[in-house]
């Protein structure tokens, strides 16, 4: 467990920046308060190490740009790498709660490893930011008053990307993800929004990067349409992988944002061109908060465009800092903390949203094609709204107010 950020090549300005400032991971403790205390759940190896990555550098830069404080209260922030697996993560945070006795959590990507750390969080009365994983199992009759999916419920995009699908009209459409719970809920939202035929659905090993049994398979049900959801690694070799098998010719694919974002693009490049996906944040999304974070992201990090994980992941930084100063800067005080988080008020990149009594967020969901921008770099470029003020379909099922 660490108490320093860690080491990447794509963050040099921003750890010495922090280790400079002397008041961030492992910050001071004032003489008249005790820090508060933040468990931090990266993925930097294993299925998600990409995604962990792109997590971890939205962390560090609103981390930075607060100063190294939350709600103006000296932070120290306790780092783990979980990569990705639940037992790990469980061994991890159970030491978080005992020994760091952590304030607050945030993380880890994969809903797997969410559902494993969750119970413990809650008996621990540990407010649970989850800054991507989304997992149905949280958000019905096991929704928990602890529990806060700041990014999104893991249905949500795919139903986006099903409403696309039938506006679209498509025939015949095979649905891929892997089999794990974040796998099985995109592909179940996906199909509660599309009403055409779902000719197969093909459920990969999670960390899988040869698809060519798949392919196979798609070469020989001929839909018009596939939809994929396969963040990460898995992603960027089935697209390489499709598109060498010459798939791309007669069938059109279609995703949501976690297989079609920034680090996606950035390992496939131009065979990605035209390619839609959905999400409930973009790059270029048109509000000042959102214009500010990627200005400030592109700044720090060479140029590159953030990644939905990276804006995710400092969005669950801003909410924690205005909970703890909404709480009076009482971060023991879970209650306030609780109640505080619950207003949603603070300057999210998504703009203004609000949550369903469930703890996910009631808010838009975005189409976006990869095109190039104005200096011919392959991005994501915003189209329109496809659902707007949208909830989950399993906040009816959870018995918090």
């Amino acid at each position: 467990m660490s108490r320093l950020p860690p080491k990447s090549p794509a963050l040099p300005r921003t750890l010495l920046s922090l280790l400079l400032c002397g008041s961030v991971l492992g910050a001071a403790v004032s003489a008249t308060a005790a820090p508060v205390k933040v468990g931090l759940a990266l993925d930097i190896s294993g299925p998600f190490a990409a995604l962990g990555a792109e997590a971890r550098d939205g962390f560090a830069l609103g981390i930075k740009q607060l100063g190294g404080k939350l709600g103006g209260q000296d932070v120290e922030f306790v780092q783990a790498d979980m990569a990705g697996s639940p037992d790990q993560a469980k061994q991890l945070v159970d030491r978080m709660i005992q020994r760091d006795k952590i304030d607050l959590f945030s993380g880890p990507i994969g809903s797997n490893v969410a559902l494993a750390v969750g119970p413990t969080l809650f008996n621990a009365k540990v407010p649970y930011l989850s800054a991507n994983a989304g997992p149905s199992q949280f958000a019905g009759a096991q929704c928990n008053a602890y529990f806060f999916g700041t990014a999104y419920q893991n249905d949500q995009f795919h139903e986006a990307a099903g409403k696309f699908a039938q506006d679209r009209a498509f025939k015949k459409i095979v649905l891929i993800a892997p089999n794990y719970p974040a796998g099985k809920d995109a592909l179940g939202g996906f199909k509660r929004q599309f009403k055409g035929q779902v000719a197969d659905e093909l459920y990969t090993k999670l960390g899988q990067i040869d698809y060519a049994a798949e392919l196979a398979q798609l070469r020989a049900a001929k839909p018009d349409s596939i939809y994929f959801f396969l963040p990460g690694a898995m992603g960027i070799n089935f697209i390489k992988q499709f598109v060498g098998a010459g798939l791309s010719k007669d069938i059109t694919l279609v995703t949501s944002g976690f297989s079609a974002d920034e680090d996606v693009i950035g390992a496939v490049g131009e065979p990605m061109l035209g390619l839609f996906n959905t999400s409930h944040w973009a790059h270029d999304l048109d509000n000042a908060a959102n214009k500010a974070f990627v200005a400030a992201f592109r700044k720090e990090y060479n140029g590159r465009y953030p990644s939905v994980y990276a804006a995710q992941a400092y969005d669950a930084i801003l909410a924690m800092d205005a909970a703890v100063k909404q709480a009076g800067g009482n971060a023991q005080n879970r209650e306030a903390v609780v109640a505080a988080l619950k207003k949603a008020n603070y300057a999210s990149t998504r703009g203004n949203f609000k949550y369903a009594n469930n703890h996910y967020p009631v808010e838009n969901f975005y189409l976006r094609v990869i095109g190039k921008d104005a200096q011919g770099k392959v991005t994501n470029k915003l189209i329109n709204t496809v659902l707007t003020n949208y909830g989950d379909s399993y906040a009816d099922k959870c018995p918090l107010k």
